[in-house]
């Protein structure tokens, strides 16, 4: 194989399959990227046997091949090299590869292409169509609350149902819920998955967020295709039912506060300057006519604050994670938001009308003595 292509590409293109490597496995071919060019396309792939990336980038074929090299020195290699075009050529028989690149020369062992494990093959049949910049938001505006608990595997997925033409995601931790909604522009089959946050979070990543540029999803029973640009992102699904969201929203609220968001996210953030790293004090909530008070007792000190607020219902004292407040106001755009509350161990609730956006706090018990 040799081929010539430009630094810029062939960085671009290692960095978007640099995701699908594991960071861990007793396999070294995962460790590798495979650089296929037999189909007439230079075409890069990682795949972990869960999550496997291929991306096409442009360049010039001088002999067709394939040749597997370790992602990560290659990573290197790329990165540090000159801007201008780069060589890369290898012997089929020792898989002794040449990278050149102006007066830079690395001379690196690969291993065969033979074996690498090939992405599964996902018939292009049933398919849903969404812009890269609602992708990308829905992604970034649930992944915070999906659990890193590996004894409960729905809680490290994201649910993506279809129903009426409404795309709901939601993502749980057993202290939170997010949900978000999008209509949809064309009409779809109902459906309901749970794709792994590893692969929505590596998605947000690669995915350059255009409202102009589309991403065509596919499913079958057990994977997830993600096509866009010039690159294919394919995911196992995580198998079971997902927890019934609906159970848990309930709609009866006893308080409702309007309050400006950023007023609100910027008392929360001040207010963590007294919390250390892994400390679960809470921050108390006093909720009055017209008034929220926010207060926060640490061993570094203690700080409260006052946010003109418009109240309806009782009155109610209620302590909350600051981090799980601060990580729902941040992706929240309106300027006013609506909170809903029961009394001081039920959740409360932020969300829109339309209830296009819902997020689910579970609240902390604190001494009234503070």
């Amino acid at each position: 194989m040799k081929i010539v292509v430009s630094k810029q590409n062939l960085l671009n293109g290692v960095q978007i399959v640099s995701k699908a490597v594991p960071n861990k496995t007793t396999m070294t071919i995962l460790e590798c990227i495979l650089i296929d060019t037999t189909s007439g396309k230079i075409k890069l792939t990682a795949n972990d046997t869960e999550l496997g990336i291929e991306t096409v980038i442009d360049g010039e074929i001088i002999e067709k091949g394939m040749i597997a090299l370790d992602a990560k020195l290659l990573s290197e290699i790329v990165r540090k090299l000159p801007d201008s075009d780069v060589t890369i050529e290898n012997d089929e028989s020792s898989f002794k590869t040449i990278i050149t690149c102006e007066k830079s020369n690395f001379n690196i062992i690969g291993k065969s292409g033979d074996e690498f494990s090939y992405l599964p093959v996902i018939e292009r049949e049933d398919s849903i169509v969404i812009s890269q910049f609602a992708l990308k938001e829905v992604i970034l505006q649930t992944i915070f609350s999906i659990a890193n608990n590996e004894n409960n595997k729905q809680m490290t997925g994201e649910l993506f149902e279809i129903k009426d033409n409404v795309l709901k995601v939601v993502s749980l931790d057993g202290h939170r819920i997010s949900l978000r909604k999008i209509e949809m522009k064309n009409s779809y089959e109902d459906r309901k998955v749970i794709v792994p946050g590893k692969t929505l979070s590596e998605i947000s990543k690669i995915i350059s967020g255009d409202a102009d540029k589309d991403v065509n999803i596919y499913f079958t029973p057990k994977h997830i295709l993600f096509e866009f640009d010039n690159t294919l992102v394919v995911s196992r699904l995580i198998e079971g039912e997902y927890f019934k969201i609906d159970q848990m929203l309930s709609s009866d609220y006893e308080t409702k506060v309007k309050i400006n968001k950023k007023e609100f996210l910027d008392c929360i953030d001040r207010a963590t300057l007294l919390v250390k790293e892994g400390d679960k004090k809470p921050i108390i909530i006093h909720i009055t006519d017209g008034k929220m008070e926010l207060k926060i007792n640490s061993v570094l000190g203690s700080m409260n604050e006052d946010i003109d607020i418009e109240k309806s219902g009782k009155d109610i004292m209620i302590g909350f994670n600051p981090k799980f407040l601060i990580d729902a106001l941040k992706v929240i755009d309106d300027e006013l938001i609506d909170i809903y509350l029961v009394n001081s161990k039920a959740p409360c609730f932020i969300k829109n009308e339309e209830e296009s956006y819902i997020y689910l706090i579970l609240p902390i018990n604190f001494n009234t003595v503070e």
